[in-house]
């Protein structure tokens, strides 16, 4: 039996999606204005710059930023042309490649670390009291575990 939204909870709803939607665009602007980057830069270059030394597949920076290959690909060839991130060959694997990141794609990823730090403590965690940040946790690994349980799985092993 389908349940129809009550006006409450698409009220709710709309809230939730505008407030995602404005601290989204608030924090791109921050990345582009300090550092001449995207949000979508930023994503790839901080799972470069946390990951092996020896760099990332393309698949795998997908798995980890939730994108599909193709997109991480597509942005991957952005960055490059902009000499933030270069391609490897995979020694042990012919078809394979190595994301990694350049010396300017490391100085990017630094500068503008502080700044989107800054940016979210201003825009996010100041905002909130401690239980409502705690609260907000709960209520995040709950939908999250409810639209993909491997994920929630994930976070429970690594913390």
């Amino acid at each position: 039996m389908e349940r129809i939204i009550s006006d409450q909870e698409r009220e709710l709803w709309r809230s939730f999606f505008v407030m995602r939607r404005q601290l989204e665009l608030t924090l791109e602007r921050r990345l582009s204005a300090d550092a001449g980057i995207s949000s979508a830069d930023f994503e790839i270059l901080v799972s470069l710059s946390e990951g092996p030394a020896e760099g990332l597949r393309a698949g795998h920076i997908g798995d980890i930023i939730g994108w599909e290959k193709s997109r991480v690909s597509h942005q991957i060839t952005r960055m490059e042309q902009r000499g933030l991130v270069r391609r490897e060959e995979c020694g042990d694997d012919a078809r394979g490649v190595w994301i990694m990141l350049t010396a300017e794609g490391s100085s990017a990823v630094r500068a503008a670390s502080g700044d989107h730090s800054q940016a979210l403590r201003e825009h996010f965690f100041d905002v909130l009291d401690d239980d409502e940040k705690r609260a907000l946790g709960i209520i995040s690994g709950k939908l999250l575990g409810a639209m993909n349980p491997s994920i929630c799985e994930d976070q429970r092993a690594d913390a």
